[in-house]
């Protein structure tokens, strides 16, 4: 069983056995797990995500339920929507363990800022769910979709982000602490990851989609929002996400590919990156400059390659440099297009000359737009498996 959802219930046991003056007992309350936010005519609709402590504890498949359940409600502000749901829920909704927080992608172009304020001052919200936005669908479909290997689709959401930012990159995994300080500070704006629904949403709410090999829908994270303040202004495709999250030195892992000398490419596994960036301000002009150091092992050759020369792993290494630059210099320009500072580079010159700063972070927007930004990258190969050349060289 997920280690998640046995400290699930052992949190539910102590609920019920400890001896503390404001206790909650588990028949008393509906443990939240997930909640989103969408827009509907001039309200919002809150839909929360309420474990089923008998199904999710069951051995024995329980009792034909699914292990999770969902109410929404809708008002005109967050905490009105949620009291309101009383009228549905047969417990008090309880938040203390909430997992994921879902945006509608509707929301996030108006504006987050409203929707945060409530969970951020509620003491009983704790700060280290993850927030994400919707795209190209409501928030409470994400909620509605029941997924495999974990009983609990929150729980699910949760860890599948924290693997996909360890090992893949184009994702970033944000909680509320960081959202608001990236709100709230200057030289910086904040991003989040998106999520969707592949394939048919319908059945993916049936308890069919986890009783099939193949499910008929799952959830998928894709892009990375970018907000202007708190306001969503575009999204960044896969390179540039990947781009974005090496200049934060947010990549401890992930593959790229880069082409051989004359066909096909080769796949490379990083297992460790640096980066620093600087920032100065000559003649009142801000500058960044991003060095970024990487080692890679080589983890697939789909092509003709003689990995046993030396002169062959020089121009792959070369090639990788070329590559990542490009990448980092795309995802500079795109946020430029938005002109949304997502990198913190005005944090940065901030550091490195606040004096400049206060006269630059006026008009930071347009100095952002034409800021000098110098990229340079360093690919290291240190191994190349367990053969130096690929049995397609043999096949030739």
């Amino acid at each position: 069983m997920n280690r998640k959802i046995i400290g699930l219930i052992s949190i539910m046991i102590l609920l019920i056995s400890t001896g503390c003056w404001n206790r909650r007992e588990l028949n008393e309350i509906a443990l939240v797990v997930g909640m989103s936010i969408d827009k509907q005519e001039e309200n919002y609709l809150v839909t929360v995500q309420v474990v089923d402590p008998g199904e999710v504890a069951s051995q024995k498949g329980g009792g034909g339920r699914t292990p999770v359940t969902t109410y929404s409600s809708t008002g005109t502000h967050i905490f009105e929507a949620i009291r309101r749901m009383t009228t549905v829920t047969p417990r008090r909704l309880y938040f203390a363990h909430l997992q994921m927080f879902i945006v509608s992608e509707a929301i996030a172009k108006e504006g987050i800022s409203n929707v945060l304020e409530l969970i951020y001052r509620d003491p009983e919200f704790r700060k280290d769910f993850f927030i994400v936005v919707t795209q190209d669908v409501k928030a409470k479909e994400i909620l509605e979709n029941l997924t495999s290997l974990d009983k609990i689709p929150a729980i699910k959401m949760h860890s599948s982000l924290e693997a996909s930012e360890k090992s893949w990159a184009p994702t970033v995994a944000v909680q509320m602490d960081e959202l608001i300080s990236a709100l709230t500070n200057d030289g910086k704006n904040p991003v989040l990851t998106g999520i969707t629904i592949i394939g048919d949403q319908e059945k993916g709410e049936t308890k069919e989609n986890v009783e099939k090999i193949d499910a008929y829908a799952r959830l998928k994270y894709r892009n990375i929002a970018v907000f202007k303040k708190d306001k969503l202004v575009g999204w960044l495709n896969e390179k540039e996400s990947k781009g974005f999250n090496f200049i934060l030195g947010n990549v401890k892992s992930t593959v790229g590919k880069i082409p051989c000398p004359e066909k096909g490419e080769v796949i490379l596994e990083i297992v460790d990156s640096k980066v620093k960036v600087k920032g100065e301000v000559v003649n009142g002009k801000p500058k960044i400059y991003i060095n970024i150091f990487a080692e890679t092992n080589i983890g697939e050759v789909a092509c003709h390659l003689d990995l046993t020369k030396p002169n062959t792993i020089t121009l792959l290494e070369e090639e990788a440099n070329k590559v990542n630059e490009d990448i980092l210099h795309t995802v500079v320009t795109k946020a430029k297009t938005l002109n949304s500072d997502i990198f913190g580079f005005g944090e940065i010159i901030h550091r490195a000359d606040p004096e400049a700063w206060n006269s630059l972070k006026k008009d930071w927007d347009n100095e952002f737009k034409n800021l000098d930004v110098s990229v340079h990258v360093e690919y290291k190969i240190r191994r190349t498996g367990v053969v130096n050349q690929s049995f397609l060289e043999k096949e030739e």
